[in-house]
């Protein structure tokens, strides 16, 4: 079995945004192989995409889930071919 690349989508509900939700989901990001995106949305939730081998960006989710579990009540998690079009991790507004 090989861990291709692979793209992860999230979308986290909750008391996401204000909480310094996207500064740490990109400082936790640094601890991991993984390239990609978090941003806030008008609905109040938190947007990520993150692409890397599917253990990395597993991990990477796991580690948010462990750091940010106070503020997150669900998260939607769906996963696509990666799209290799990202160079780092950074926060999109």
């Amino acid at each position: 079995m090989t861990d291709e690349s692979t793209q992860l989508h999230v979308v986290f509900s909750g008391q996401v945004q204000g909480v310094g939700f996207r500064q740490t989901t990109v400082q936790i990001a640094r601890s991991y192989p993984v390239t990609g995106w978090v941003k806030n949305l008008p609905s109040g939730n938190v947007e990520l995409i993150a692409e890397g081998t599917k253990t990395a960006c597993s991990d990477f989710l796991a580690a948010i889930r462990e750091r940010m579990f106070e503020y997150v009540n669900d998260i939607d998690c769906s996963w696509q071919t990666a799209s290799n079009e990202f160079e780092h991790f950074e926060i999109h507004y």
